[in-house]
């Protein structure tokens, strides 16, 4: 194979893949905290966790899965491996795909992110190393980002001659300066977790060894939360972003009166007024 050591791409962080077998587990589910807390764990660290259409089909079962558990009440994301979350879609699978196996392949892509910012439950990302292309996508598309201080996000797509397409020109601007998001988008040069956490795209940096006790110190939160109370504000913000205000306050309001006729209710009032934490059951759905 060709020397790529001076490419864009290359310098990016971008290298080829090792030659190991493949997991059996693309995606790897585990859970903590008596079931409440599901860790998803993109697994394929020998190629940077870059996403085939055989890993994007088992995230989509996991994420469904999670879904239709009534015990989860918050998930984590995260990628196998110390180089990277993701680099994004997997360009030595695509490089021989027919145009037929490409449209496939996006279909499949457009289902993950659809039922990932579907989903109910609060996700968070842990984001380490290298998070480009899809695998920024990804990140973006969950509630929020706790990132290792060796995090780097961009959306280089350009540079291989294709538009990002998995949320980056709608989400990015969203969350950064219009004008960062469009040199991100156009010139595919990334910026590290410290300026995304100053621009707010990221909530907390820490050091790569406490990424994931940082996560989890935040899931464990959440989950001791009201899910029936956690999940109305999670649908709140989503939906009612980009709407009138009328519109917004109307979305926070039915959340908020279904939430003052809930029994979460009468036991987080009932546990303050006998100084005790409340135990809230899992939701039904």
């Amino acid at each position: 194979m060709a020397d790529n050591s001076d490419t864009r791409m290359h310098q990016l962080g971008y290298r080829t893949p090792a030659d190991v077998p493949e997991p059996d587990q693309l995606v790897l589910l585990e859970y903590d905290s008596g079931g409440q807390v599901a860790i998803i764990t993109l697994n394929r660290p020998h190629a940077d966790n870059a996403i085939t259409t055989e890993l994007a089909a088992q995230l989509i079962e996991v994420l469904e899965t999670i879904a239709a558990r009534t015990a989860v009440r918050v998930a984590i994301i995260t990628g196998a491996g110390d180089r990277a979350f993701s680099v994004g879609g997997d360009l030595y699978q695509r490089k021989n795909m027919t145009k037929e196996q490409w449209l496939r392949q996006r279909q499949v892509f457009d289902r993950v992110l659809y039922t990932l910012r579907l989903l109910r439950r609060p996700i968070i990302a842990a984001v380490q190393g290298m998070a480009y292309g899809g695998g920024c996508e990804i990140a973006s598309s969950t509630d929020f980002i706790i990132a290792a201080d060796d995090a780097r996000f961009g959306q280089p797509e350009a540079m291989v001659g294709l538009s990002a397409g998995g949320g980056a020109p709608v989400f990015l601007p969203r969350v950064l300066p219009p004008g960062l998001a469009l040199q991100m988008l156009m010139t595919g040069q990334p910026i590290t977790a410290q300026e995304a956490h100053r621009l707010g795209m990221v909530n907390e940096v820490h050091p790569r060894t406490e990424l994931m006790n940082a996560a989890m110190r935040i899931a464990k939160q959440i989950a001791s939360n009201s899910p029936t109370a956690v999940q109305a504000v999670k649908r709140a913000v989503q939906m009612g972003q980009g709407e009138p205000v009328e519109q917004a306050v109307a979305i926070m309001m039915e959340g908020h009166w279904r939430s003052v006729v809930h029994p979460d209710r009468v036991e987080g009032i009932r546990a303050f007024t006998e100084n005790r934490e409340p135990t809230f059951p899992d939701p039904d759905f």
